[in-house]
């Protein structure tokens, strides 16, 4: 077995499979592209799924990869196992309805095995299998691999939900009986229990079946075209080749270690499990926040961001356990770069923002400890004060999930006071939040089902960007899986091998338009232009003449349609370098659409954009509109387009042949969409709208043109009414008054305050003359006429510092609504008397509920009829104490 680098084990693979005809696929980002039932890309074949489902056909039915990857539902594992990882590397080779069984099984067998490549003993192999899956059994036999080393496993079945699915056959490489030390042997792979002497290797799918949920999966039908879909673990791989203990002790982690070892002083020792895993969880989570922050996914509150805050949270923690009181992650960032350059340099290109990114994560974390501890010590004191033993689970997750307290750590500082901690009530909350969690994951289907037609149809079809209408032959008419030769009513999608309809591409909504004989009688009216999957424009038609295949026909676009989306199309390339200028290079695109009647651009950015700067962008947007610019598309290769200074959008997948669209130098994008020649047909710019839509994640909402008039005038219009409003004969003079009239109201609203304070000064003299004496115990307790909860605490202070009685009851009701307090002095706490007790109490005589300390609480309530029979309940509570 050869001893290797992890970028020479990656290296080692692509190259393998590129000698047998695949096709390098670049790993995509983090954050899924156009794919809404994935939070993050979480396997290598999750790019793909539009090639497996048939959506798409590829140019090279081969296609290998090496794809980072996130998987977020063992955090808590990590650091405490061998090899669970949150961000990782999944190495694989993939057939679209080319090579199957035979040829996947041979290839893997001979990367593992042959001396060339990885050399590894085949003793040491070994494989599992699906038991109805005999081929696959026999296939390892033929290149002779021993019976005894082939397990079958009635797991080894691969499908989620309906689509592609089959039997799968995984590689396991045995590290000896050191790493078994109950002498367990095969029962650990035949049994799946988790040992760390059987590492997997290599998992082979055979996508065979279109499954199908409600059948059983004997009744599974072949799928038209069957597939290969591979997946192996570089961390895993390079554990085995570099002979290491665990995935950590490897080079693609090692180096982070020694890093912190250095700012901490402390030092990693495979088999300390008590420091290690402060180490790994360190390594581990800030490669995973290095990789995803550079892919445009920033910490927040949910989706995305709630996992990067979460693992941002447990290394710095982790951080404190190895000592480590300052912000240190965003240090680390560097090093991830530099052990990852080979493959992604894009890493070290974007370090400075990463870094930034983590720093100030880090740096408000750190405060939040601050506050978080500040939490803590006053729910330790309210429980002192209510004589409670044991911390409520929900607040231990509270503290948890806010302010990213371990669990541990809340335990070891309540403990130390003398209480005990609930821990089944802390379970059940973090299972409530997983649930939650995993709601943001799933939103549909993994895969589409393969449509065999569309996927045989291969005639060519060519979209001219320069016409609006021309006669195209009519090549296919599809009604569900049927190729047509005539049909003269109904829904049908048709192909044509020439088109000026746009297919929905980029962003850009599709175009409309009308099909006609030569002679102009309407035949078909297209709603829809997709792309079929080996790429033509696929026409959604309503049929209201007849269609026949082979026949010519005119094709004309809605022009008004048309030409309303290229403007904001246009504009969006505008606003994208408007972005970038103003707030900066970070400000990236995340998603845009192009419709009729506004334009929506999505972009990365930590914080909302000001009023400010969104003047400055519109401003700049429509300096470059009045510049009269010209719009010029150049279709070159990905090279030259790239020496031209055109911005890719990551995530794209692009061909041989780009169209790089320029406005100027101003802007320069790879982009196939339709354009205005000239910026100033775009007319006039407003953005409408810009709100956060996710972590790290902003949209705006812009109109062009008529749309952006119209927006103005509505402006202009609501601004005419607010002068008639506040009396102003002309529009500059409205904010002087407005201005005048705030400070007339803020006038008006102290003289209030003022005036209700005298009235509760004055109420305060009767009140607190009517001082009863009750067991003892003397009580004040008055219903009050005063405006809210603020003015009655303002009556307790005057009480507390007169000393008028044991026990304060006040009561108040404005619209229909009921404030209650209740203080206690020292006297009365002394004989044990709460003031959170009797409030509990009596709150429900008013239809409400509420609490507090000892000293002082409040309640609400919907029911003012009920405040004598509180103020009565008051007394008589005091009587039974």
């Amino acid at each position: 077995m050869k001893k290797m680098t992890s970028a020479e084990v990656r290296k080692m693979f692509l190259d393998f499979f590129e000698s047998k005809g695949h096709a390098i696929e670049p790993s995509a980002s983090l954050v899924p592209v156009n794919d809404p039932t994935l939070l993050w890309i979480n396997s290598g074949v999750a790019t793909l799924k539009k090639y497996f489902d048939g959506s798409v056909v590829p140019d090279n039915p081969r296609i290998t990869n090496a794809q980072k990857s996130l998987r977020t539902n063992d955090i808590e594992n990590v650091g405490k196992t061998a090899r669970h990882h949150t961000m990782f590397e999944m190495l694989g080779n993939f057939s679209i309805g080319d090579y199957f069984r035979d040829e996947a099984i041979t290839w893997g067998f001979e990367l593992l095995t042959s001396p060339e490549w990885f050399d590894f003993p085949v003793e040491k192999l070994y494989m599992t299998y699906y038991p109805d899956d005999k081929d696959t059994y026999n296939k390892w036999i033929s290149l002779g691999v021993a019976a005894e080393h082939l397990i079958p496993i009635e797991d080894n079945f691969w499908e989620i939900g309906a689509g592609p699915s089959g039997p799968d056959t995984e590689i396991f490489f045995d590290r000896g009986e050191d790493f078994d030390p109950e002498k367990i042997g095969l029962r650990l792979l035949a049994e799946d229990i988790e040992n760390d002497r059987y590492v997997e290797v290599w998992n082979i799918v055979l996508s065979q079946f279109n499954a199908d949920p409600s059948i059983p999966r004997s009744e599974y039908p072949e799928l038209p075209h069957k597939n290969i879909d591979t997946g192996m673990g570089l961390e895993r791989m390079v554990s085995i080749i570099q002979n290491a203990p665990t995935n950590f002790e490897t080079d693609l982690f090692l180096p982070i270690i020694r890093e912190v070892e250095r700012i901490s002083g402390k030092t990693y020792e495979v088999h300390n499990s008590l420091n290690n895993m402060s180490f790994k969880v360190i390594a581990d989570h800030v490669r995973a926040l290095t990789f995803a922050i550079g892919d445009g996914a920033l910490p927040g509150n949910e989706g995305r961001g709630y996992v990067l805050r979460r693992l941002l949270r447990r290394a710095v923690m982790h951080g404190k356990k190895l000592g480590i009181q300052e912000a240190f992650l965003y240090n680390l960032v560097q090093i991830v770069g530099e052990i990852m350059q080979s493959y992604y340099p894009e890493v070290l290109e974007n370090a400075e923002f990463i870094a930034k990114q983590i720093r100030r994560e880090e740096d408000s974390f750190h405060r939040t400890i601050d506050a978080g501890s500040k939490m803590l010590d006053e729910l330790l004191e309210k429980l002192k004060a209510t004589g409670a033993d044991t911390v409520d689970g929900r607040d231990i997750f509270t503290l948890y999930d806010t302010y990213g307290f371990p669990f541990e750590l809340t335990e070891e500082l309540a403990e130390d006071e003398g209480f005990k901690v609930d821990h089944e009530g802390f379970k059940v909350a973090m299972t409530e939040r997983q649930e939650l969690s995993r709601s943001f994951v799933v939103k549909g289907g993994s895969m589409g089902v393969q449509s065999e037609l569309l996927t045989s149809i291969k005639v060519s079809s060519e979209f001219d960007y320069t016409r609006t209408n021309l006669d195209g032959k009519l090549e296919a008419i599809v009604v569900g899986e049927e190729d047509k030769a005539m049909l003269s009513t109904g829904m049908a999608q048709l192909i044509f091998d020439k088109t000026p309809f746009y297919a929905e591409m980029g962003g850009q909504v599709a175009d409309y338009g009308v099909i006609q004989t030569l002679e102009g009688t309407l035949i078909a009216n297209v709603i829809d232009v997709q792309k079929a999957p080996n790429g033509q424009p696929l026409h959604t038609v309503e049929i209201v003449g007849e269609l026949k295949k082979g026949e010519i026909y005119h094709l004309a676009v809605d022009e008004v349609r048309r030409n309303k989306v290229m403007k904001n199309h246009t504009a969006t390339h505008l606003l994208h370098a408007a972005l970038h200028n103003v707030l900066g290079k970070h400000a990236t695109q995340a998603g845009s659409l192009n419709e009729t009647d506004f334009l929506r651009f999505d972009f990365t950015h930590f914080e909302q954009v000001s009023q400010e700067e969104l003047a400055k962008i519109e401003e700049e947007v429509n300096e470059k509109i009045w510049q009269a610019i010209p719009v010029v598309t150049t279709e070159t290769d990905i090279d030259t387009a790239k020496k031209m200074g055109a911005m890719a959008l990551f995530g794209e997948k692009y061909g041989k042949l780009v169209r790089v669209v320029q406005i100027g130098d101003y802007s320069v994008e790879l982009c196939g969409g339709t354009h205005m020649k000239n910026t100033s047909e775009i007319g006039l710019f407003k953005i409408v709208k810009e709100e956060g839509i996710g972590s790290g994640t902003r949209r705006i909402l812009a109109v062009t043109s008529k749309e952006a008039y119209a927006a103005y005038r509505d402006s202009e219009n609501a601004l005419r009414k607010i002068a008639q409003s506040v009396k102003a004969p002309r529009l500059e003079e409205v904010e002087g008054k407005v201005v005048a009239l705030q400070e007339q109201l803020r006038l008006l609203q102290k003289e209030n305050e003022q005036l209700a304070t005298k009235l509760a000064n004055q109420q305060a003299g009767s009140v607190f003359q009517n001082v009863k004496e009750v067991n003892g115990t003397s009580i004040i307790a008055s219903q009050v006429t005063v405006k809210d909860m603020n003015q009655l605490r303002t009556l307790q202070d005057q009480w507390k510092q007169k000393e008028l009685s044991d026990v304060l009851v006040l009561a108040t009701a404005n619209d229909g609504k009921v404030s209650l307090l209740v203080a206690m002095s020292a006297k009365a706490q002394e004989k044990g008397l709460r003031a959170g007790d009797l409030i509990k109490h009596i709150a429900s005589f008013v239809g409400g509920g509420g609490g507090g300390r000892a000293d002082m609480a409040q309640a609400g309530g919907k029911n003012p009829a009920g405040i004598p029979e509180a103020l009565s309940e008051a007394e008589k509570w005091i009587e039974t104490k």
